[in-house]
């Protein structure tokens, strides 16, 4: 499925122009002048991001993106605003935002946050992926690959968990294939943005 920009601002004139803007750089874009109806339309799927009027009637944007994160609804945020405030910006680019542009928003800038955007969303999916496929691993295959995450050798994890080396290998082997990882970096790289660690109990967690 191609990414969607999903387009959020109560001014009408504002959404068509971003949308022939977008759609003329190959991108599929959906306009909303409601929060109500951006809530009822999003989907999860396919990678997105949403661009956002910070002064939305009802529940702004801040407070949208507020509710979004308490709701674990991931979707990147380019804020726009009318005016420049500088707390506001730091506020929203804390709490995640990609970017605060200031309206009238200029087209490359625009263009380069929604990449970014897309970017984050197709990275946070790969990351879903990756905890869904964790949950498939056996018990030992978990245990082996916690202890390949901190860097230790097979002959090193045989020790510590009373075992051969050769068995260590076949797990080791099979969790990687189950988890879709094809190297020691890859995996590193998504169990720290995970936030994945040791327990006191030996089990992989957050």
């Amino acid at each position: 499925m191609n990414p969607l920009i999903y387009l959020l601002d109560d001014e009408e004139g504002m959404i068509t122009a971003l949308t022939r803007l977008l759609n003329a750089e190959g991108f599929e874009a959906m306009g909303f002048t409601r929060v109500e109806e951006f809530l009822s339309a999003y989907r999860p799927e396919p990678d997105s991001c949403l661009v956002l009027d910070i002064a939305m009637p009802g529940i702004d944007g801040m407070e949208l993106q507020r509710r979004l994160a308490d709701h674990r609804v991931l979707v990147p945020i380019i804020f726009l605003t009318g005016h420049g405030d500088i707390p506001m910006s730091v506020q929203a680019m804390k709490a995640g935002a990609v970017d605060f542009l200031t309206k009238p928003v200029n087209a490359p800038d625009l263009l380069r946050a929604v990449r970014e955007g897309l970017s984050r969303s197709a990275e946070q999916r790969d990351l879903r992926q990756f905890a869904e496929r964790l949950h498939r691993l056996t018990p030992r295959e978990r245990e082996v690959l916690e202890h390949v995450i901190t860097g230790q050798l097979n002959k090193q994890i045989a020790a510590d968990l009373g075992t051969g080396e050769q068995n260590i290998k076949i797990h080791r082997s099979r969790a990687m294939q189950k988890l879709g990882i094809a190297s020691l970096a890859e995996l590193v790289s998504a169990a720290e943005r995970l936030g994945m660690v040791k327990n006191h109990n030996g089990t992989i967690g957050h």
